[in-house]
């Protein structure tokens, strides 16, 4: 007996694809451009490298998504927020994570200490505060914190109870951000630390939903393509129980609910991710990581290079 016998067919899904696209980039730069000069006529200079070094951070992770076939792949700017690359795949691989990942701050560091070094040595203004920008942004990316690239990178060496150490990681990441907001009076960090709070009620109620269906013997590391008509039956029927608000949509409901299920069977599913890469890829990671935050703080604090000139003139 086939299946589909025993269990209904599991609606389909359809797939939007998004295509890289440059024009909305260029408008979303022009938005990012627009505020922070409303906001500091006075400061073209900042407004230009600042562009300058998110582009460079940000190209890396493009540039590696493409190489490793990411899907819907494209960069935007958010004006006095930053800028994100996005991008996705049905199933991962630890390798090309990491890759991506790293492609954003390692370079962006490695560009800021040399830029530190170059102008300590020509003397340069504007060498040395693009270094600073350079440094500044990408070392305070790699903090072990959600979502920065840091928090990425340490999302990748947790196997086990992955929806827990998540909450916890959202959990910390909001709190440290509030903390830091209130501390040095920005309102941009404290709400964007109360925002990530939100995250910490989604992971939370990933774990508790994943703890079920482990204890039930459910898999749910899966593409909805992959998921078997069983599994998608039993993880509905789970996340409809665990769900009161989501029960009590259903029973009011008249309508055909089954693509609005099948978005939540699929929000629940985790992407597959091959774990390939090797324990020397893992300790060259973490090597890198520590020398990136650490090497930058050494240049700076050591008497290696003479920055007198500049503190003189200001």
């Amino acid at each position: 007996m086939e299946e589909f016998d025993l269990y209904p067919q599991k609606p389909l899904i359809e797939k939007v694809k998004i295509e890289s696209n440059w024009g909305l980039t260029f408008f979303s730069l022009v938005l990012f451009v627009g505020t922070f000069l409303f906001l500091f006529k006075d400061q073209i200079r900042f407004v230009l490298f600042l562009i300058l070094v998110l582009f460079i951070h940000e190209m890396g992770h493009f540039v590696f998504m493409k190489l490793f076939k990411y899907e819907n792949v494209r960069m935007l700017f958010i004006p006095l927020m930053g800028a994100f690359v996005q991008g996705s795949k049905e199933k991962y691989s630890q390798k090309e994570s990491f890759y991506v990942i790293s492609a954003g701050p390692f370079p962006g560091i490695w560009i800021g200490s040399a830029l530190l070094v170059f102008a300590s040595i020509y003397q340069q203004e504007w060498m040395l505060e693009l270094s600073f920008l350079f440094l500044f942004l990408n070392v305070i990316n790699l903090f072990p914190i959600d979502p920065l690239d840091g928090g990425q990178l340490f999302k990748l060496y947790v196997n086990k109870k992955r929806d827990l150490f998540l909450m916890l990681f959202a959990l910390f990441s909001s709190m440290l951000m509030i903390f830091v907001g209130w501390m040095i009076d920005s309102y941009i960090i404290l709400a964007f630390g109360f925002l990530m709070g939100f995250k910490v009620r989604g992971f939370q109620r990933n774990h508790h939903l994943r703890k079920i269906l482990d204890e039930k013997q459910i898999p749910y590391e899966s593409t909805y393509d992959d998921l078997s008509n069983e599994h998608y039956a039993k993880i509905k029927e789970v996340l409809i129980e665990e769900t009161p608000a989501l029960k009590k949509f259903l029973s009011i409901s008249e309508d055909n609910n089954d693509e609005f299920l099948a978005s939540h069977v699929n929000s629940a599913l985790l992407a597959p991710v091959s774990k390939d890469a090797g324990k020397a890829m893992k300790i060259t990671i973490i090597c890198l990581w520590l020398l990136s935050l650490t090497f930058p703080v050494y240049l700076l604090a050591s008497d290696v290079l003479d920055f007198s000139w500049y503190f003189e003139k200001y």
